[in-house]
């Protein structure tokens, strides 16, 4: 029987194909696979946010700042629609550490208010950016969209001020305030009855160029740590009947959007301006203590 002929050159290959499969580990792979550029390198992660929780947003704001945001909720006589009035209503979320949202609307005689509250926690999914960043990004987006005018500077000299026209307290309850209107007491009306916010003074004009510096969209430097408000009319001309006052802030990883909307009953009167932001920058000031406490 003739012998098949050893070739030495074929088994030298099979050990080296060998070898390659079971000894890669040693010299090939990276000591940490997060940063496969980088054989060795572990990534670097920043710290987390601030905020890890949300607060409850239709309980954080209090039924007193509630009596002065929407004036018609005393007026409302079934006592079991009242409480429905001043509970609000939650908005849709699916994950409540990091989006919640409130709404309330009540009408009048005189007008027909809502308010909407949202709170969103920001969070980072690359770990070379903070949570905090993220917020900064975010909320940078948010004046963008928002279109401010350029501030607009007084005969004085000096920009218009960024500080709320009443002083805002807050008593024990999360929200609540024992200053209803921008004079510390709730605004009333000829009879000395809560009166609605509508009026037809020269701040309420439907353009930036007609309205005072004061009271003009603008970016706020006494809020968290970045904010605006913005002032829309929902319409001008004879018929205007609306109004709606934003106020955005931005504390540590968490952003805050309050819409504070008045439709009023007569034609042709305007909100007024400057007591509806007065009234919002208010409830502001409210959610950045209780988020700070």
């Amino acid at each position: 029987m003739q012998r098949k002929a050893y070739v030495p050159g074929v088994a030298a290959l099979l050990a080296t194909l060998l070898a390659g499969c079971t000894g890669g580990s040693e010299g090939g792979a990276t000591a940490d696979d997060s940063n496969p550029g980088q054989p060795g390198v572990a990534t670097e992660t920043v710290e987390p946010g601030k905020y890890r929780t949300l607060p409850e947003p239709c309980g954080v704001v209090g039924d007193k700042t509630l009596d002065a945001l929407l004036p018609g909720i005393e007026e409302i006589t079934d006592e079991e629609q009242r409480e429905k009035a001043y509970a609000g209503e939650p908005t849709l979320a699916y994950d409540t550490d990091r989006k919640v949202g409130c709404r309330w609307k009540v009408e009048s005689a005189e007008a027909t208010d809502h308010l909407f509250v949202d709170f969103e926690r920001v969070v980072s999914y690359d770990g070379a950016v903070s949570d905090d960043s993220e917020a900064e990004r975010l909320f940078a987006q948010q004046v963008e969209a928002a279109d401010l005018p350029e501030p607009v500077v007084s005969d004085s000299g000096s920009a218009a001020s960024d500080s709320p026209s009443g002083s805002s307290s807050l008593s024990a309850g999360a929200g609540e305030s024992t200053d209803a209107g921008p004079s510390g007491e709730p605004p009333t009306g000829a009879g000395g009855t809560p009166s609605s916010s509508a009026s037809a003074s020269s701040s309420t004009g439907a353009s930036p160029d007609e309205t005072p510096a004061e009271v003009q969209p603008r970016l706020l430097d006494d809020l968290g740590d970045e904010a605006f408000v913005d002032d829309e009319p929902g319409n001008s001309g004879p018929t205007a009947t609306r109004r709606t006052v934003t106020v955005a802030f931005r504390t540590s990883n968490v952003m805050v959007t309050i819409e504070y909307a008045e439709q009023s009953a007569t034609l042709g009167v305007v909100p007024d301006s400057e007591e509806m932001q007065d009234k919002a920058r208010k409830l502001a000031s409210q959610l950045a203590d209780s988020l700070s406490g």
